[in-house]
């Protein structure tokens, strides 16, 4: 592997770091000021562990342009848009950007066709207050502050909590974009070009009440001012697409985009698996598993097969009783079955 360069931020080792602090400045037209300021983050979650093993991916191997282009859209504080097939470790980026750059929990917004810009930035639960002001009516307790409070009917949604005014950028992953509907990629791009949005149920109240504590995706409370979400260090945006749609040209034109080959067609796809599987099982899983990993790449050309294929017939030929080497490898191969084939996998 080449040695990352000075300028990576991002260096792919797996190994937390302090580098992302050491980011110049935005370019001027990158430059947010958003307040109040935000300092922490809820800490990495149980869902990154899963995805990324008990050893954080140490020294998975990235191609030097993977990382050239990952560290500028770091640097240009842009979206990432991360295209591959499924199993090719383009959620995966997400939770290894946040563990290695030690900037907490990562904000997950998962796309279906149904989603709509609205569902990212914030909802507003107005049955709920309605049936809380009704009983607080019945119990005489009604009162002005009670009946202006929307803060706890207001949660932001993962690209709201994203754009609040944190002092270190949050990593947000819009998973599976062209599931969407047509129109949620040119929605998307105001909040991602000016980093705001407003909340009009805040706004219509702002000369009485300027500030408003709401809830937050990550399930912690934050100040929005004047009824409007502004942020300060622009959040890393990894958004991943399986290549079943184009996009348009205005939101190309705003992210830096990334291919990840699959592991099987990619010449340094032995040594990324090969780390996955330590990631998982430890050292010891290399040697004893060797031939399920040289039967993953060796699959017919054109085939569709996931990496988490491989490490689930890892884990089950492992913890089952098998009495021989063919039988753990047919079983193995029930399990990597090509996925246009009537094989299952994830991304």
């Amino acid at each position: 592997m080449t040695a990352p360069t000075d300028w990576f931020v991002y260096q792919g080792v797996g190994v937390p770091h302090d580098r992302v602090d050491r980011l110049p400045p935005p370019p001027p037209w990158r430059d947010f000021d958003g307040g109040p300021v935000i300092e922490d983050a809820p800490p990495l979650g149980t869902e990154s562990s899963r995805r990324l093993g008990t050893r954080g991916l140490h020294g998975i191997t990235w191609r030097p342009e993977q990382l050239e282009l990952i560290n500028a859209a770091l640097y240009l504080r842009r979206p990432l848009l991360v295209t591959g097939d499924p199993g090719s470790g383009k959620s995966t980026l997400a939770h290894a950007l946040a563990h290695e750059l030690g900037l907490g929990r990562v904000l997950h917004w998962p796309i279906v066709s149904r989603t709509t810009l609205g569902d990212g930035l914030y909802t507003y639960d107005a049955i709920a207050r309605l049936q809380d002001m009704q009983m607080a009516r019945t119990a005489g307790t009604e009162g002005d502050t009670y009946a202006e409070d929307l803060g706890d009917y207001l949660r932001l949604g993962p690209l709201g909590t994203a754009l609040l005014p944190h002092t270190r950028p949050r990593v947000l992953l819009v998973d599976e974009l062209d599931k969407s509907d047509i129109d949620l990629p040119n929605d998307l791009l105001n909040a991602l070009e000016e980093g705001e949005f407003g909340i009009a149920e805040l706004q219509r109240i702002a000369r009485r009440r300027p500030e408003a504590e709401v809830l937050t995706d990550d399930g912690g409370r934050a100040v929005v001012r004047e009824g409007r979400v502004r942020c300060r260090a622009f959040p890393i945006v990894v958004m991943t697409s399986n290549g079943e749609r184009d996009f348009p040209a205005p939101l190309l034109r705003r992210c830096i985009h990334l291919d990840l080959p699959s592991p099987r067609d990619d010449e340094w796809g032995n040594a990324r698996l090969e780390t996955m599987v330590r990631a998982h099982f430890g050292d010891a899983g290399l040697p004893a598993n060797d031939a399920l990993i040289r039967s993953f790449l060796q699959s017919s050309p054109g085939s569709l097969r996931a990496a988490d294929q491989l490490l689930n017939a890892i884990y089950l030929t492992q913890n089952t009783v098998r009495e021989s080497e063919s039988d753990r490898l047919r079983l193995a191969e029930l399990l990597m079955r090509p996925l246009d084939q009537g094989g299952h996998g994830s991304r």
